[in-house]
């Protein structure tokens, strides 16, 4: 397992890599065929009250598949990362549960591979029970216009949506923009591997 540790506003002093290495470290008794784990740590300086901390942690397994777990409401470096640890815990499980309900699907994992690994801790009957109960109740076939980016803001802002799938007139290509939390926007661009 590569390890990768990104800082902003942030010294990574040896006490700290060495507690994001032993933190981290533990994932890999708990999902099997991890390749990389991303570790952003980050302090954002506010203009009214206190330094906020920001820990994200991005997972990657050789199938491909890609977890990830963020914690900013921490006014602690180490308190975010052990919250943002938790997190992906229990996206782990997530991840295994899904396995289960959809066999061979996009989430499937050999037998042997996860049962070689611990159950994550914290993980009870009733989350995984709550998680069986998720279905897909909905499904809308949307009509894809060419627009500028700027077109695309003005339109889900008048829908009064967090998020807005279009035909990115400069690109040709589909986009996705999303409101982020900070206020500003995001677009993601899909890309076939």
């Amino acid at each position: 397992m590569e390890l990768r540790i990104h800082a902003r506003n942030v010294d990574v002093t040896p006490r700290l890599q060495e507690h994001v290495e032993k933190k981290v470290s533990k994932l890999d008794r708990y999902l099997p065929n991890i390749q990389e784990v991303r570790v952003d740590l980050a302090i954002e300086r506010r203009k009214q009250g206190m330094d906020q901390c920001i820990a994200q942690l991005t997972l990657r397994n050789t199938r491909g598949v890609i977890l990830r777990a963020e914690e900013k409401k921490q006014p602690d470096i180490y308190a975010a990362l052990d919250v943002a640890l938790d997190k992906m815990y229990r996206q782990i499980e997530r991840y295994k549960g899904k396995r289960k309900r959809r066999g061979a699907g996009r989430f499937y994992e050999t037998e042997q591979a996860l049962e070689t690994v611990e159950s994550v801790p914290g993980a009870t009957v009733e989350e995984e029970e709550e998680e069986e109960k998720t279905a897909i109740v909905r499904r809308k076939t949307v009509t894809l216009i060419p627009m500028s980016e700027e077109e695309a803001i003005d339109q889900m802002e008048l829908l009064g949506h967090n998020f807005f799938v279009f035909l990115n007139a400069e690109t040709a290509k589909v986009g996705v923009l999303y409101r982020r939390e900070d206020g500003n926007y995001g677009v993601l661009e899909p890309r076939i591997e």
